[in-house]
């Protein structure tokens, strides 16, 4: 049996830009990305601290060290500039793996810049 478990978290990002008219997608800063082990395409879950809502998109490459958090396409309703999200992954794990797994916990700063990791 496989359970499905947090891979990685980005606590509390703000959303830097939205696009109604683009084709669909969250851009992430490239840095942040990397931080948290999350994939150019890879589905993602958000959370909005500001409102309550919960959506999936898949995440794209946003310009390194910029901070970048844009809401693309449909996803563009789901928050305003200046929203906190939580945006996460998760993946299937057997029990053995769960036992020694830790997610990548990815906390910043008011400018989208990292603060400090845990894993």
């Amino acid at each position: 049996m496989q359970r499905i478990m947090l891979r990685s978290k980005l606590h509390r990002v703000t959303v830097t830009q939205a696009d109604l008219n683009y084709e669909g997608s969250c851009g992430i800063d490239v840095d942040l990305l990397e931080a948290a082990d999350i994939k150019v395409n890879e589905q993602i879950e958000l959370y909005n601290v500001n409102n309550g809502e919960r959506f999936a998109t898949y995440a794209i490459p946003g310009k390194r060290g910029s901070g970048e958090i844009s809401l693309n396409g449909a996803a563009a309703r789901k928050a305003q500039l200046g929203d906190l999200l939580i945006i996460c992954t998760y993946g299937p794990m057997t029990d053995a793996e769960i036992e020694t797994h830790v997610p990548k916990l990815v906390f910043v700063d008011e400018n989208n810049k990292i603060k400090s990791i845990k894993k």
